[in-house]
């Protein structure tokens, strides 16, 4: 391959290409759009992938949330449309039953699944917020991003304390968030009773599972608040690693309704929904975006590859003289064959590079364009290097495999037949 070494061999590819600028300029365009789509697409799947795991950051996406509802079926003298309810004992059994619980979250709430808000008051301002009952160990559930304070501690929920972690609507609504006031020690009043702020949180995104328009207190004091008893609204579980959702909902199920003594076929009794169902599907529709980058950026790379062969055949036919001249003075098919292939390399990596850069600048400009945007989930569009670099590789290679059909049929010209030709 000394070929490559020889200034002749460059200058030849240089005056070669120059003399069908037009032809040269659209073949490099069908291969450059390809590795431009490559690179787009995989940056802007991998965006996706990013925006959604900083939206899900510090939530258990394998995780359920289960209510009480009502029963449908009649069972052992009880009659259909049984109240049922959850309660903390609840929980002991279901995890000393179900290894694959990993831990579970007692919550309860006023302002949610359909019930009406709780007034809040401060200085004369009163709103209707959403207020919940929680435990420490809820905020393992769906991580709070605190901006003042801390979140609820054992202390807290041992002490029936009267304290509270503000969502930043909240805190905006009742303290001169313009000024950045400070509300730690401060109080809110909610139905009547002085609350500590302790805390104020925010989200990233609203629509998750929990919202900048609601507050948190001990579940003690809740209870006490409502005279609950031992009663929760809902219960957030977690599985382990290696749990099925799935089959971890239905076995919480008919746990809980053989100590309720409920119809194994009662389909309502127990309502639930499944996040990490949810979650599944998202992960499975960025990996299926993935696999269709792969599969449209390869197939335009290779009708682009496919279109240097074309470029070349003809660029091949139109030097039939040249050619023949050549092998008058003495070149070796081996020498006419591998001008023409380094023809192919140089035309396929050039191409490759510039849409590289190109797709690599959109990336940085959708990046620009959506940083600091919470509503759509794109964060930190990338792309992975090696992937790139194996891309360019199949690009070389199929440059050379589709360049061997003209430069075979440039080693076929015969000397004498080529100088005959006008």
């Amino acid at each position: 391959m000394n070929i490559i070494f020889k200034i002749d061999t460059w200058q030849e590819i240089y005056y070669s290409l120059r003399e069908n600028k037009l032809r040269t300029f659209l073949t490099m365009i069908g291969v450059g759009w390809g590795m431009f789509l490559f690179v787009a697409l995989l940056g802007a799947a991998k965006g996706m992938e990013n925006g959604f795991d900083k939206a899900f950051a510090g939530t258990a996406t394998n995780s359920i949330f289960l209510w009480a509802q009502n029963t449908n079926i009649p069972y052992n003298g009880f009659p259909k449309g049984r109240q049922m309810a959850l309660h903390l004992p609840d929980i002991q059994v279901l995890e000393k039953k179900i290894p694959e619980i990993s831990f579970i979250s007692p919550q309860t709430s006023q302002g949610n699944f359909g019930s009406g808000g709780v007034v809040f008051s401060k200085d004369g301002k009163n709103e209707t917020y959403t207020l919940n009952g929680d435990y420490p160990i809820g905020n393992k559930i769906s991580q709070k991003t605190l901006i003042f304070g801390r979140y609820l501690n054992d202390a807290d929920i041992t002490g029936n304390k009267n304290v509270i972690v503000l969502g930043e609507e909240i805190y905006k609504n009742f303290f001169d968030a313009k000024k950045n006031e400070n509300p730690i020690g401060k109080s809110v009043t909610v139905k009547g009773i002085f609350f500590n702020v302790i805390g104020v949180f925010r989200v990233q995104r609203q629509g998750g599972i929990s919202s900048d328009r609601s507050a948190y207190i001990p579940f003690t004091t809740f209870t006490k608040m409502y005279n609950d008893g031992d009663k929760a609204g809902y219960f957030a579980i977690v599985g382990k690693d290696n749990a099925d959702i799935g089959v971890l909902e239905d076995e919480v199920k008919n746990e809980l309704k053989k100590k309720y003594n409920v119809s194994p076929d009662d389909t309502n009794a127990f309502g639930s929904f499944n996040f990490a169902k949810l979650f599944g599907k998202l992960t499975g529709f960025l990996t299926g975006m993935q696999l269709l980058t792969i599969t449209v950026g390869t197939l335009t790379i290779l009708a682009g590859v496919i279109a240097i062969s074309n470029i070349l055949l003809i660029t091949v036919k139109e030097r039939t003289k040249e050619i023949g001249i050549r092998r008058a003075l003495g070149a070796k098919p081996a020498e006419v064959r591998n001008q023409i292939l380094l023809e192919s390399v140089v035309i396929t990596i050039t191409s490759g590079l510039l849409g590289f850069i190109f797709g690599i600048l959109l990336l940085m400009g959708l990046d620009a364009m959506t940083k600091g945007q919470d509503k759509f989930p794109f964060y930190n569009p990338t792309v992975n290097y090696g992937e790139v670099l194996a891309a360019m590789a199949v690009m070389v290679f199929l440059g050379l495999v589709i360049g061997m059909i003209p430069a075979q049929r440039a080693v076929k010209i015969r000397p004498i037949e080529a100088l005959r030709t006008e």
